[in-house]
């Protein structure tokens, strides 16, 4: 780490003002200021006309908000958050963005853009054909993360400013050697090799791991603050006591003293992120899936019943655990907190929030475990039931009976229909190719997947037996 040499701080930017950076990355920056270390300041900056009202709240307050946590016993503590020195707007051209951050004093830029915002294929490659990264790469205002960040380095390059670390935080497996992955391969595409050469020498790209339930804010949250504090704040943000942090210390130009307020600062961040990916994201995807076809709204709904909570049980203690041994980490104890995480009733996190961009986290979360299981010889089953519920879910958004909107960056919709339209659905499913990687149109896959699928209704039945009982 390099402190600061000069009198003004050094700048962190963030692209993306969603509410996880500011239940994350900013309280963590909070955390240093409330110890008096002031040498690093935090803007964040929107790359999506999206967040227009969130920015206009924040830029309103001075970039100020509040926290409210909750524990699984429901004791609430808020906390005001000022870490946010300056928040940038989005605007086409994204001029402000841009001059931040190519100034010499940015010596980070990090981002969550979701798993969806990287538009990478299983292999790796750049799925050029979508619209918003098609358009990035033949020119003109910057639409995606790739777009952005081109930009911010031609002109770090452009003025001298120095090289820069890109810090990825979004729940994404190897999420630091992903976006560097995409971002060569991008400019690559737009014959920059100039500039492709200078962000391979200018540039780190640690790996990191994320890990803080955040529900989206409601209405709700914005009264608690003003009768527990008696501010009144248009963008509060909610999430569970529960936080870490694991970064790899690979920095281009220093960084915060980001460990004496509690993140991990590690060699390799892998088996924390796998423990957490497979563990954590995929279980927490199991319950929403399975939560959607019982009716539940809510995550902390479906893990109390017996049958979802068995099966998200059973996929890890069967599957994960023996695939991810040895792991420096209590696999065993980390899915029991997990759940016991899972089962906090007081953050009304739910499916809706949850089960979405499946076409990401299938392959990205389960996929992984699937192809450990065959490649050892060793049972998939448990793992297997995730996808088949899945794959219910995706029936029901075709038929129109989600009982809410379905959102997912990656998914084809003309593509879904096409599965349920064809003779045999679930063998198309199995040959969707962003699903599956090297596992495509496995025969063994498909049948262990019709034998999920039964499991899936038989739980669907006996839930709603156990219901109505």
């Amino acid at each position: 780490m390099s402190p600061p040499t000069r009198g003004l701080p050094f700048t962190i930017l963030h692209l993306g003002v969603g509410a996880f950076h500011r239940a994350h990355q900013a309280v963590y920056m909070q955390a240093l200021a409330d110890r008096g270390d002031r040498s690093w300041r935090l803007v964040s900056g929107e790359l999506r006309p999206d967040g227009a009202t969130t920015v206009a709240a924040l830029q309103a307050q001075q970039g100020a908000y509040t926290l409210e946590t909750v524990d699984p016993s429901g004791a609430r503590e808020y906390r005001l958050i000022t870490a946010i020195d300056r928040v940038l707007a989005f605007e086409p051209r994204l001029t402000e963005v841009i001059e931040v951050g190519s100034d010499a004093g940015t010596r980070i830029i990090s981002f969550t853009v979701t798993e969806a915002g990287y538009y990478l294929k299983p292999s790796g490659l750049l799925e050029e054909g979508h619209p918003d990264l098609l358009g990035d790469l033949e020119g003109g205002n910057p639409r995606t993360l790739y777009g952005a960040l081109a930009a911010i380095l031609k002109q770090r390059r452009a003025k001298g400013s120095g090289g820069v670390t890109l810090l990825n935080c979004d729940n994404l497996r190897c999420n630091g050697d992903k976006v560097r992955l995409g971002l060569l391969q991008f400019l690559e595409r737009r014959g920059e090799l100039d500039l492709m050469d200078w962000v391979a020498s200018h540039t780190t790209c640690p790996n990191s791991m994320v890990d803080r339930i955040t529900p989206r804010p409601s209405r709700e949250v914005a009264q608690r603050v003003e009768a527990a504090t008696g501010r009144r704040d248009a963008v509060p943000v909610m999430a569970e006591r529960y936080l870490q942090w694991v970064v790899e210390d690979h920095f281009f130009g220093g960084r915060p003293d980001w460990a004496s307020v509690g993140v991990e600062l590690v060699d390799s961040v892998h088996p924390y992120e796998e423990a957490k990916i497979r563990i954590l994201n995929a279980s927490h995807s199991c319950i929403a899936w399975a939560g959607t076809l019982l009716g539940d709204r809510y995550i902390h709904e479906g893990v109390r019943r017996a049958g979802v909570r068995r099966m998200a049980f059973e996929y890890v203690t069967e599957d994960v655990i023996p695939a991810l041994h040895p792991s420096p980490i209590p696999l065993a104890l980390y899915r029991d907190t997990v759940l016991e995480r899972f089962s906090n009733p007081y953050l009304l996190d739910t499916n809706q929030r949850v089960a979405m961009d499946g076409y990401s986290k299938l392959p990205g979360f389960i996929v992984p475990t699937l192809q450990d299981r065959l490649r050892s010889g060793h049972s998939f089953a448990k793992t297997a039931r995730l996808p088949a519920l899945f794959f219910a879910v995706l029936q029901l958004w075709h038929k129109g009976e989600l009982p809410y909107e379905y959102q997912d960056q990656a998914m084809d919709p003309g593509s879904v229909r096409a599965i349920f339209e064809a003779p045999d659905p679930l063998a198309a499913f199995v040959r969707d190719p962003v699903l599956w990687g090297s596992l495509r149109g496995s025969e063994v896959l498909e049948q262990a997947l019709r034998s999920a699928y039964d499991e899936v209704g038989r739980l669907v039945l006996e839930e709603g037996l156990a219901a109505n009982a």
